[in-house]
Parts: structure tokens; sequence; C-alpha cells
């Protein structure tokens, strides 16, 4: 089954062509952060009217980079939520149109669910059961994953989500948006131990994640090390070592609990901070420590993208999913929501 995958939530168009039996076929993303950092943060008209721009010349090239056309298609996924309204409607109204004309199925695809099997599109994928970290700007939450759509939600963020806490400390030291990748760059100048952060919610029991504490304290030590209103560059350098390590162990700390609580071996982390070398070298090492193993995606499927969208909404599809056109995307999804299903090809052993 060859499924065209769209993905339209936010600030990337993202469009790929996946294959049950070969596996990707071919994929493109059009990122719009150059025309966001001019305003530090995604503007929601801007970035859906950018992606009505994007979609259609970026199917027609990934169709031509797979030396496929339109007949070849045998459904469309494309990400129906959670994200901007707006931008969503881009790529569901896409989607729906070019269904209706090529006789073909669409179905909305959530979006961290996208993220989360996103590892499945690696050589060596992880298989199920697992716990699944998925941590970017929006969202950061615990997952036990026992299949594809058999969620249970073991911890969330109270607040901000950790990429939106990058974000927000890097326009406190007047780091260019997006704030994780500044913060990491920076981050490897900065001189070990001149400061400590804590490290929230790990002095008491629970899963759960606060980061709005965080953001505070960097303000604050942002604002003790200035002078007539500027920071000298290595002092942020420093501020921002001991933001990303605190952030980090918080992270390494929560999913060492999850690990042990339900047993598991596995890890995955998914999403944009997922990419963040510093957090993938802690999680790797605890997990090892614990007889486990740590999963991920290549880079550029950590971010956005249409490869996610296509190969989760290949394997819905597969089982038989199926939506009415005139379906309406979902701004707020909670990942709970979703169905369950068994899908042969998608992993299946368990941890014995």
């Amino acid at each position: 089954m060859k499924v065209l995958g769209i993905e339209t939530s936010c600030d990337e168009t993202g469009i790929a062509l996946y294959d049950s039996e070969h596996g990707l076929l071919a994929d493109a993303l059009f990122s719009q952060v150059q025309m966001h950092a001019e305003y530090g943060g995604v503007v929601p008209e801007l970035a859906s009217r950018d992606h009505v721009q994007r979609v259609l010349p970026l199917i027609q090239s990934v169709l031509s980079s797979a030396g496929l056309d339109s007949s070849a298609i045998d459904g469309i996924a494309y990400t129906a939520g959670p994200g901007l309204i707006g931008a969503l409607m881009v790529g569901s109204c896409t989607a729906q149109a070019l269904a209706y004309t090529w006789g073909v199925p669409a179905l909305g695809v959530h979006h961290m669910e996208g993220h989360l099997l996103a590892p499945m599109l690696e050589e060596k994928p992880p298989q199920f059961p697992f716990v699944a970290l998925l941590v970017s700007g929006g969202h950061t939450q615990l997952v036990e994953v026992d299949g594809i759509g058999d969620y249970r939600l073991l911890g969330e963020s109270l607040d901000d989500a950790a990429g939106e806490a990058f974000d927000k400390a890097a326009k406190m030291m007047e780091l260019d948006y997006p704030g994780g990748p500044r913060i990491a760059a920076m981050a490897q100048q900065g001189a070990a131990g001149r400061f400590r952060f804590p490290r929230p919610m790990t002095d008491r029991p629970g899963l759960d994640f606060s980061f709005s504490g965080l953001k505070t304290f960097t303000l604050n030590t942002v604002a003790r090390h200035s002078h007539d209103g500027v920071c000298d560059q290595q002092t942020k350098a420093d501020i921002c070592r001991a933001f990303e390590e605190a952030v980090v162990e918080t992270l390494v700390i929560k999913c060492r609990r999850a690990l042990q609580q339900t047993g598991l071996k596995r890890l995955v982390i998914a999403g944009g901070v997922s990419a963040n070398q510093r957090l993938r070298e802690g999680l790797g090492a605890m997990a090892h420590k614990l007889g486990g193993e740590l999963f991920y995606a290549r880079p550029e499927f950590c971010t956005d993208n249409g490869a996610m969208i296509a190969y989760a909404g290949c394997q819905r599809l597969q089982a038989g999913e199926r939506e009415a056109l005139g379906a309406k995307p979902q701004p707020r999804w909670p990942m709970e929501q979703l169905k369950p299903l068994i899908v042969a090809n998608a992993g299946g052993s368990s941890d014995g």
C-alpha cells in the first residue's frame, strides 16, 4: 500500500510517500523557521499562508522523486491535530480534495502518534511494548506503549513543554528562534559548574514535569549577571550549559522512574527535542545501566515531517480505518482518544 503523507501542523510543510512493502520512497520538507525567526516565534497566519504556497509543489516533487504519478497512490494521510487550526486546515483540505479526486481514502493522523512512531522508520525499529518520551515545543509526555494506538499516559508537563522552555530561555538571552538548537550550540562553549540550576519536581514521587520554575530561575540568573542590560557571551554560554544540563537531567530522572515503574527495558524518545545530543547521551547511558536500550529517529525525522505521518497513516489505513469526507481537524486532541489496532509488521515481541 502506497500512502502519501501531508504534515502542516505548525511551521514545516512535510510531504512523504511510504510503501508498506518497500518503506519510505521519497520525502520533502520546507521549513518556515527563517520567516518566523524575525518575530521570535511562529506567527499562525503567516504559517498557514506559507503552507498554501508549498504543499502542492512539494507533493509534485515527492511523486516525481519516487518516479510515480497519482494513479499509484492508495491512500492519503494528513495531520489532523493537534496543532495550529489554520495550518491544519491547509493539510486536511488538500488531503481530502486529492482523495476525492483520485478516488482513494484519506485519514487524519494524530501529530504526536506520528512522532511516537517515527523511530519505526529506522533500520532497527523498537518492538512493542516500550516507554516513550514525547518531547517537543508543545508536548512533554511519558507514555507506556503496548501497540499502535494502545497508549497509557504516565506523566506530562503541568505547564511549559521542554521545547517551549528552551525557546523562552533562548529569548531571555537574545538568541535566535528556535531556541533549542541555539542553546545546545552555546552550551558546548559553556563552563561546567559555574551555575547550578534546579531539577524541577525530581524531589517528589511521580512522573509529571514542570519547567516554568526553571524558566524563572533562568530569567533571574540572566538579570543578576547582566551589566547595563547586557550579558556577555561567556556568561550566556555558561547559563545555556546549566539550563540544558538541568532539563536533560530532569528528563533522565523521570524516564528512569518510568522504566522502573513499568518494568520495561525499551525507551523511545521522539519529537524535536529528541535531537538534542546531550539528551540522547544521558538517556542512552541511563537505559544501558538498567539493562535496556534507547531508540530514536534520525535528526530529520525528529522535527515535524511528512514521513512520520505517512507511516502512521499507512498502518491505520492497512488496518481498515477510514473517515468520511469533510472530517474536521482538531487543534486539541488527547492521544488517549486514539483507537488501538494490531498491525503485523509494526513490531510485537514483549520484554521477557
